[in-house]
């Protein structure tokens, strides 16, 4: 997709935007796997000439530089290979934004008709009148560090799912298994399964495979723990009450660089965990929190807010604050309440280099 900076209009897929000098229209429609790069000179050759090329930073600068289009900004809609191509077309010196998908799927929900034509006609202009929201690019260790995070819920989830699996077919025989923990639990199913020749061969085989991601678990946890002890940001941020390794690297590889909020009270919106508004005339509604942004840092502070209530925890200014909530508003509330504080007060710490000060009120709790 191309940003002019006339009115005329370039028409491609739902993937790039870029800014080109003023009688030269670029648009790149990405796809999965094939890039459909399109040409139109104003006045000139007229609409389109197309060449196709790999979806590749390497294949995009080599084009660019072939047809030697003098680009003022690109524009990447956020994607799975977004930040791979940010990455690689920065690096060689072009000027790239990410753009936040939802923005700018809301300022086309008034088209009736969509199309990629469509698209990239109104994310062209959304450029080039500047009326768009940059997404920042995640560093290659933070991105490291959200996959690593990614494969171990990946493997946690198949390991509760084999261990219900194995509950429900029993179940369906009269077998209960009963409350087990991780070291009893296979041996509480090769003992109901004893003497009943079909179940014997079935949870033998699905404990297996539940013991291998056991195995594959227990190793990442381990990877964590060493990458955790590693990171000077995630140590600071567990000296905080219900922090532990995975709030701290979840946080960390989220916000990535403190930098980019202007103020820490941003942060708490910026995860989604400020009330949603509706104002107008004598309607002013406020309702639930809002939900936008990383769900997995809104779990990961929700469960150190949970911890932070339920746990003994000494002369945290903390605790003290979300009980008063909780006495107000209900145990909900104020672990939701507490989360957007921990948000804020961790940002603070990150942005600061400071550890959890518990009996001090500082900025970020008066927040």
């Amino acid at each position: 997709m191309v940003v002019p900076h006339n009115d005329g209009v370039a028409e491609s897929g739902v993937a790039c935007s870029i800014a080109a000098r003023r009688d030269d229209h670029e648009a790149v429609c990405r796809h999965r796997r094939i890039t459909g790069i399109l040409k139109c000179v104003r006045g000139g050759c007229g609409w389109p000439h197309c060449a196709g090329s790999k979806d590749e930073p390497d294949a995009l600068i080599a084009w660019f530089g072939e047809h030697g289009v003098a680009m003022e900004r690109i524009g990447l809609e956020a994607g799975p290979l977004s930040q791979w191509l940010h990455a690689g077309m920065v690096k060689a010196g072009l000027s790239v934004e990410l753009i936040e998908t939802r923005h700018v799927r809301s300022a086309f929900k008034t088209m009736p008709v969509k199309t990629d034509k469509k698209d990239a006609r109104g994310i062209a202009q959304l450029m080039r009148l500047g009326w768009f929201r940059p997404v920042h690019c995640k560093s290659l260790p933070a991105q490291e560090v959200r996959a690593l995070l990614t494969a171990r819920k990946l493997i946690q989830g198949k390991l509760h799912d084999i261990e219900m699996s194995i509950r429900g077919i029993l179940r369906g025989f009269g077998l209960k298994v009963e409350p087990t923990t991780r070291r009893t639990y296979a041996g509480r199913i090769r003992e109901l399964t004893a003497g009943h020749s079909t179940l014997e061969a079935i949870a033998a085989s699905l404990l297996k495979v539940r013991d291998a991601l056991v195995h594959e678990f227990a190793d990442f946890e381990r990877k964590l723990r060493a990458m955790a002890r590693q990171d000077d940001n995630a140590l600071r941020l567990m000296t905080t009450p219900g922090v532990g390794v995975l709030v701290a690297l979840t946080f960390v590889a989220a916000v990535d660089a403190p930098e980019r909020f202007r103020s820490s009270r941003a942060v708490g919106p910026h995860f989604g965990l400020t009330p949603k508004k509706y104002q107008s005339g004598e309607t002013d509604h406020s309702g639930r929190i809002s939900k936008i942004g990383d769900g997995s840092v809104r779990t990961a502070l929700y469960e150190a807010a949970n911890v932070i209530l339920t746990r003994p925890v000494k002369g945290s200014d903390l605790k003290g604050w979300a009980l008063a909530v909780a006495r107000r508003a209900g145990p909900r509330k104020a672990r939701v309440a507490l989360a957007r504080k921990l948000a804020v007060v961790l940002h603070c710490m990150l942005r600061d280099r400071t550890n959890f000060i518990p009996h001090k009120v500082t900025p970020a709790l008066a927040a």
